[in-house]
């Protein structure tokens, strides 16, 4: 995490992080929800064949992107900041050597 914020940056932040985590939340709820709809319309609804599969896998690579970028690569992200400091640190090591 950035370490000179004043109190009213942080707010910021975490109102930001907070934001995009409660839209993943509710990503998550509406695929349960459609993907349970669409699971029992291919298999009581529409015959037999599980077609049901498809929406679900596409959908859920979606929602694994979306929760990659908001709990991994956002803004204020754990990986992202200590990726971001290690190159800090990498670049002031390189800028006092002699």
């Amino acid at each position: 995490m950035p370490t000179h914020l004043s109190p009213e940056e942080l707010d910021v932040l975490a109102r930001r992080r907070a934001i995009a985590k409660l839209g993943w939340y509710v990503h998550a709820v509406a695929f349960v929800l459609v993907n349970a709809v669409i699971f029992a319309l291919s298999r009581y609804a529409f015959g037999s064949r599980p077609w049901s599969v498809y929406p679900l896998l596409g959908w859920g690579l979606g929602l694994v992107l979306h929760g990659v970028s908001v709990f991994l690569l956002g803004t204020g992200g754990d990986l992202r900041e200590r990726m971001v400091q290690r190159e800090r640190e990498a670049l002031q090591r390189r800028q006092n050597r002699p």
